[in-house]
């Protein structure tokens, strides 16, 4: 599949954009395990222009992330197309606009799926975007707004008509938010009655490997665009791609594996935010890899209980089901018991990532801030 100058493999798996998920992190562990093509967090045009720090921090990524697209959003044409222009300077391979975001205080100024609601405002940002960026744009949007104004035959034309090189389609209506069944068949006839000459990339529903199969089988898109199903689970980038070229899905990762990512996810994270942001941010992760393994509940309260990263480190690589007594008692607060520097905190034993997975010897540093 090509956007633009942008060649990507065959049935290309994507990693969505997703707010307070889609960071440099975990950008970096879904390109190891098969991302064909990442995209950051949605970040406010309004931010960027104002030079908002947490705006201009998600502009931020690694090198070794590409190919990548920064994603920005917003209904104010000047300020839109300034953002456009800072976003491009950061030199992603790719710029999207976010026209999709069912958000409330994202779609009240016209932002996200709030431009469906007025498709002549919609083409001008998506034009002015264009006219902007030296590198091919891409959109992701929604069928419509709400079922009596699904629109998007003549909007996958209109965007085309600007310049926009793709287009990601989430197929359900801003009104349906995340709830309900991702209408594919939608994707289906965008791709039979639209007349598309750029590609379509498909979203909604994807959630494992079968699915991302499914979806292009059913829909005939030219690429999936995985969200939900990778959130804790990296692994699914690999996974469906072993599905779709033999038919069997890899048997689920060790635990070893599963705590030695999980522990560098974290050693990225306070490398990019410092730790005493790092830590807390990673907590809102621990649900997704944990589901559906034993003591996960147990687990997650150890790791909750601390805003240490050598403390939490620690305690994940202690882990174990069947030994209890190696592991951190449930109800010590060790965030708030002092300890003299060095002294490990009682019932857990200094131990390292396993030999076959250590982090590697130059762990990435935090990404420079580009210049804009």
């Amino acid at each position: 599949m090509r956007i633009g100058p942008l060649q990507l493999p065959d049935r290309p798996l994507l990693l969505a954009p997703m707010e307070d998920v889609s960071d440099p992190p975990f950008r970096i562990l879904c390109k190891r395990y098969g991302a064909d093509l990442l995209y950051t967090e949605f970040i406010a045009s309004g931010g960027l222009v104002y030079g908002a720090e947490s705006s201009l921090q998600k502009l931020e990524f690694y090198e070794e992330e590409r190919p990548l697209a920064i994603q920005i959003f917003g209904g104010e044409e000047d300020q839109v197309r300034q953002a456009a222009r800072i976003a491009d300077a950061a030199g992603p391979d790719l710029l999207d606009i976010n026209f999709g975001c069912p958000v409330k205080k994202v779609v009240c100024h016209d932002g996200g799926a709030g431009i469906l609601r007025n498709l002549p405002k919609m083409e001008r940002l998506a034009a002015a975007v264009v006219e902007e960026a030296t590198r091919p744009v891409t959109v992701k949007t929604r069928l419509g707004w709400d079922e009596g104004s699904i629109q998007i035959l003549e909007v996958a034309k209109m965007l085309e008509g600007v310049g926009v090189q793709a287009l990601a389609v989430h197929a359900r209506t801003r009104n349906q938010m995340y709830t309900g069944d991702a209408r594919w068949n939608w994707l289906r006839t965008i791709k039979d009655e639209g007349g598309l000459q750029i590609p379509l990339i498909g979203n909604g529903d994807a959630t494992t490997p079968e699915r991302v199969k499914a979806m292009f089988d059913e829909t005939g898109v030219d690429a999936v665009m995985i969200g939900r199903g990778a959130i804790g689970n990296p692994w699914i980038f690999r996974d469906a791609r072993a599905f779709l070229e033999t038919g069997e899905v890899p048997p689920p990762p060790p635990w070893e594996e599963r705590i030695s990512v999980v522990a560098e996810h974290l050693a990225l994270k306070c490398a990019w935010l410092g730790e005493r942001k790092g830590v807390p941010e990673m907590r809102r992760m621990y649900g997704g890899y944990f589901k559906g393994q034993p003591g996960a509940s147990r687990l997650r309260t150890l790791l909750m209980s601390t805003t240490e990263e050598a403390v939490v480190r620690e305690i994940l690589l202690n882990w174990r089901e069947d030994e209890p007594e190696t592991q951190v008692p449930v109800g010590i607060d060790l965030a708030a018991t002092p300890r003299p520097a060095g002294v490990k905190p009682a019932g857990v034993r200094p131990v390292g990532l396993p030999a076959a997975v250590k982090l590697p010897p130059s762990r990435l540093p935090r990404p420079a801030r580009p210049t804009v």
